[in-house]
């Protein structure tokens, strides 16, 4: 019980290390994300947002990369992002953010599979690492992508437009089965959990979520074929807001409900050593109770040196001989009726001389 108590502990504290290396991995996906978009618009500078994300991320590195097994993954990522403001040409730029979120999203899979969290036990805490780790940071990077397909079909030769439109098209059907997807799960985490806040939390901040990716769809105009840049790049800065307030609110229920688990495992521990300690009195008590028995038993007690071994007081006082001198049985010295001719002829009786 100790072991297996001990063993569900460091599982737990594993998806909580996971559970906090995914809440610095939102900013990154955000940030990217709005690197690539000013980037294909012209923007050298990469935004201040994406050094911090950086130095974010390389924070839970240190801290957990041993554990998760993120270290290479994260080294190599890091360059590659560094190496984004020197690309240059639009269609460049958007293959090499596209190989940067790629190898994201392949980081927060990676974080969710070495922490255990897509084996946790729990549905609700299941659909939610599923929703954070999968369907938001892969909405985003893909609505962006859109996006970002929309405003380079604008900068090209109408000769040369097919290709990307056809891709843009391509990205806007992925992004309704994402949205599809993300709801279910975040549904289905509603309808599963015991959490009182959860589902109040997560309505509110997944409608504001869906609204953003209804205004992008608008602005790209995929079908249409008439892009609507302004449009677009409103929609991608609320977006970016939205994907930070729901993955939020989702991770940080995440964290809770492991919370509560290491309460839970905390205290059947401490139930257990109260238990254990009980089961050894019980034990102690049993071991001890005869020799104290004995201890307080008169039968038990050793005969003097001068007896026989087993021979008790009663004993000895019944072996004494019967009818001898001072035996019992001998009849009394002053119980005796005299003898006859035993009476003295010569003494008279006092009363009668009184008389």
């Amino acid at each position: 019980m100790w072991t297996d108590n001990a063993d569900q502990r460091d599982r737990t504290q594993l998806e909580k290390d996971g559970v906090e290396f995914l809440t610095a991995l939102s900013p990154l996906v955000s940030a990217l994300a709005e690197s690539q978009s000013t980037a294909v618009q012209g923007v050298t500078e990469p935004p201040p947002s994406l050094a911090a994300a950086v130095t974010g991320v390389s924070t839970v590195d240190a801290k957990f990369g041993t554990a998760l097994r993120t270290k290479e993954r994260w080294a190599d990522l890091k360059d590659k992002i560094s190496k984004l403001p020197k690309t240059t040409g639009a269609a460049n730029i958007l293959n090499a953010h596209i190989v940067v979120t790629d190898l994201t999203l392949g980081l927060y899979n990676a974080v969710r599979r070495n922490s255990e969290l897509n084996r946790d036990p729990d549905s609700d805490i299941s659909n939610l690492q599923q929703a954070a780790a999968v369907d938001m940071p892969t909405t985003v990077v893909r609505v962006n992508r859109m996006g970002d397909y929309a405003t380079l079909v604008q900068s090209l030769p109408a000769a040369s437009r097919a290709p990307v439109q056809a891709q843009l098209f391509h990205e806007y059907l992925t992004v309704q089965d994402l949205v599809k997807q993300l709801t279910e799960n975040l549904q289905a985490a509603v309808d599963n959990t015991k959490s009182q806040t959860l589902s109040g939390s997560l309505v509110s901040s997944l409608d504001a979520f869906r609204r953003r990716i209804e205004d992008m769809n608008r602005g790209a105009d995929p079908i249409g074929g008439a892009p609507a840049i302004a449009t677009i790049t409103t929609a991608q800065s609320t977006l970016q807001a939205a994907l930070g307030n729901l993955a939020g609110i989702t991770l940080g229920e995440m964290d809770r409900m492991l919370d509560e688990r290491l309460d839970s495992l905390d205290y059947r521990r401490i139930e257990s050593i109260v238990m254990a300690g009980l089961a050894l009195l019980l034990v102690t008590g049993a071991v001890l109770w005869p020799a104290l028995s004995r201890r307080r038993d008169p039968e038990s007690t050793p005969a003097p040196a001068d007896r026989p071994i087993g021979e008790s007081t009663r004993d000895v006082a019944l072996n004494r001989p019967i009818g001898g001198p001072g035996g019992y049985g001998a009849p009394s010295p002053y119980d005796q009726a005299p003898g006859y001719g035993d009476l003295d002829p010569t003494r008279r009786e006092r009363s009668g001389a009184v008389r």
